[in-house]
């Protein structure tokens, strides 16, 4: 298994050379084909003098200004990805977050720095990786390189996991060194077993990877330190989450690695 194509979120409100040179060298190590992406809308409500209106030459001006902003983009994009990587540009005036779910259908990766409040300028990253079905690597804050030397792949016996163990073997058949860790209260039998058939599954993969168990309840700072103590430069998850009428309400670990922008995640639903 390989990442056959990438895309790659730049934000209109972000210096876009970290992730794009991140994304092209990513490109580079798996021969994938690289979509540079960024999308924005413009409120269909504006703020004037007189409160919240609708007002279409107000809605014109910002609508020419993403234009400008888009068109800026994608020239940094052209010149800072190599002649070598094959590429292309796609944009968007629509919510970043819709576009990009709907844009990553022909990918196999989507890149991405953090997200933002504003959802007509921003990817929101929770509802992108929840809904895109497609892995989401949210790179560390301004990350240029991710080695993935070490990886540590948070386990958890459920399909989310699964899926994640199964979308991050790119990484993980690169790396140096492969980390599968559970956080449980108690290191019984059920849960070495389930350890020892990840380890299974990841060497018929080629992978060889040792286990941990990680004492106490599941916790996403716990996760983030044991990462931090081996040194690992990328976080392997499942992301867990159910929609609530119109948002998303995220189990624990999830919505700290979010917000977690130390180090890089690549999270699956």
């Amino acid at each position: 298994m390989s990442y056959k194509t990438i895309i790659v979120n730049l934000a209109v409100d972000a210096n876009p050379a970290p992730v794009v040179k991140l994304a092209a060298e990513l490109a580079q190590r798996f021969e994938a084909h690289l979509i540079g992406f960024a999308a924005a809308d413009v409120p269909p409500l504006v703020s004037t003098g007189e409160g919240l209106v609708y007002e279409g030459e107000v809605m014109q001006v910002e609508r020419a200004e993403i234009e400008k902003r888009l068109a800026e983009l994608r020239d940094i994009f052209e010149k800072l990805v190599p002649g070598s990587v094959s590429s292309e540009w796609t944009q968007y005036i629509c919510g970043p977050t819709r576009a990009l779910g709907l844009s990553a259908r022909s990918a196999d990766l989507i890149v991405t720095a953090e997200g933002g409040e504003d959802v007509f300028r921003a990817v929101d990253v929770g509802s992108l990786v929840l809904g895109a079905g497609r892995p989401v690597l949210v790179t560390a804050g301004n990350a240029e390189h991710l080695l993935g030397k070490t990886v540590l792949v948070a386990w958890k016996d459920s399909r989310e996991a699964r899926r994640a163990l199964s979308d991050s073997l790119p990484f993980l058949a690169k790396a140096n060194e492969v980390v599968v860790a559970t956080m449980e209260t108690e290191s019984g039998e059920d849960v070495r077993n389930s350890l020892a058939d990840v380890a299974v599954f990841l060497e018929q993969h080629g992978v060889i990877a040792r286990t941990e168990v990680i004492a106490g309840d599941a916790d996403g700072n716990r996760l983030a330190a044991f990462a931090r103590s081996i040194h690992a430069d990328l976080i392997v998850s499942g992301a867990y989450g159910h929609s609530r009428l119109r948002e998303w309400a995220f189990g624990g670990v999830t919505r700290t690695l979010i917000g977690e922008s130390n180090i890089n995640r690549l999270l699956s639903n």
